[in-house]
């Protein structure tokens, strides 16, 4: 146990990427018991011998394909048809707008960068600090890991046995519940500083604009309705709704928007191949890293420490979120996954707790160490778009960073709020 995680905090202290961190330090965990090395290899591919893990590359290139083809800026000019009469109406449909492409991206990094670069200009332009504004882009994104279609939940789902369409359900009112919460706390937040004024608009005048901008945008917002009631119908799994996403969004983005041509098409299988190449690495080489605990029998381990701690399932629950919230700073949101998953969904279950319910509670403390610095990849990926640095965004960020506490302790402990719709 001291050389698998002596290594793996070596490792990350030097930076190496974190795939690496998790390989090195089993291959170190395995020789100490002289366990022969093809054991490696052997359990790299048994990871990757999986129907369901076809649902990640296919959903990445959704994302990418819809992102490509116009889908951006017709949800930006929804949300900000819907929001911008309202005091904080910029920063509010930055949030919306993250809810939207939230549906359609599955990855809150690629929803911050989608909506960041058009968002950050304008909130500036309406008065906000362009640190407030960047947070803001940076907070939203992680709306990409709740609400579904969810990389994090179609991993959380292979790891821990649980229905991804299932998470996908579950995600929806948690996914909305956040939402609202931010974009109240943009609104105070602008009329306490006195910024973002409107003019009062007319009803009609603001209907008629909602009504023309959501018919340009009801092709992208019909993607998650055709995801999720092929699913709850039974139309079709979790991995074969990815499939249906892929050939919907280039039919949209082809034939209907006409904004991806051939040379579009090339740098979009490309980019999904290396990014789904990266999520793949992360998921081999943890499933190995389960494997060294499980030898160890670290998990046995850490259930006797939980267990001797925690008396009910509210100290568990509590103690969870905790453990969520240190790792989620230092640790990339997919190795939290594929590491913790394993251990703590078990003991979810002993405590009488619905693995559903207990995956919404883990995906969203996860989503919020997106935020959380020093690894916080929201934050890197906000940073990169509007030239602020992470640390004049920490400020701000602690104020989301409040609200997101509150609401990950309502999720916890409300369990109807993420199993009402199943």
């Amino acid at each position: 146990m001291a050389l698998l995680f002596g290594t793996m905090a070596l490792t990350l202290a030097l930076s190496v990427p974190i795939f690496a961190v998790m390989g090195l330090s089993s291959v170190v965990a395995l020789l100490e018991r002289r366990i022969d090395l093809i054991a490696v290899p052997q359990n790299v591919f048994e990871s990757l011998d999986s129907f369901a893990l076809l649902a990640i590359p296919f959903y990445v290139l959704a994302g990418n394909i819809m992102k490509a083809g116009g889908i951006s800026a017709r949800l930006i000019g929804l949300a900000s048809a819907l929001l911008g009469w309202v005091r904080g109406g910029v920063g509010a449909a930055a949030i919306l707008t993250c809810m939207f492409f939230s549906t359609i991206s599955g990855s809150s990094s690629a929803t911050t960068a989608a909506v960041g670069a058009t968002m950050v200009p304008a909130m500036v332009k309406k008065g906000y600090p362009k640190p407030f504004a960047a947070a803001t882009v940076a907070v939203g994104g992680e709306l990409g890991a709740i609400i579904p279609p969810s990389l994090p939940m179609v991993i959380y789902g292979l790891v821990a046995n649980v229905s991804i369409g299932g998470l996908f359900i579950a995600g929806i009112l948690p996914g909305i519940f956040i939402g609202l919460t931010l974009i109240l706390t943009i609104c105070v937040f602008a009329k306490l500083n006195d910024f973002d004024r409107t003019k009062p608009v007319s009803l009609r005048a603001w209907a008629q604009e909602v009504w023309v901008t959501g018919r340009e945008s009801l092709l992208a917002l019909l993607m998650p309705v055709i995801i999720l009631g092929g699913i709850y119908s039974g139309a079709f799994t979790a991995t074969e709704a990815s499939v249906v996403a892929v050939v919907y969004g280039f039919v949209v983005g082809v034939f209907v928007y006409r904004e991806i041509s051939f040379r579009d098409i090339l740098k979009i299988l490309n980019d999904s191949a290396v990014m789904t190449g990266m999520v793949m690495l992360i998921v081999a080489f943890a499933a190995l890293f389960g494997h060294a605990m499980t030898i160890n029998r670290i998990p046995h381990y850490f259930g006797e420490l939980v267990g001797q701690i925690a008396s009910n399932a509210i100290m568990f629950m509590l103690l969870v979120n905790v453990l969520l919230f240190v790792v989620g700073t230092f640790m990339e949101a997919l190795a939290t996954i594929l590491i913790l998953g394993p251990i703590l969904a078990p003991l979810a279950i002993k405590y009488g707790i619905d693995p559903i319910h207990f995956g919404l509670v883990m995906i969203v403390n996860i989503a919020i160490g997106m935020v959380t610095p020093p690894v916080a990849v929201n934050l890197n990926v906000a940073s990169e778009i509007s030239g602020v640095s992470m640390d004049a965004m920490t400020k701000p960020v602690l104020v989301f960073l409040v609200v997101l506490t509150i609401d990950v302790l309502i999720i916890s402990y409300v369990p109807a709020l993420s199993l009402a719709l199943l």
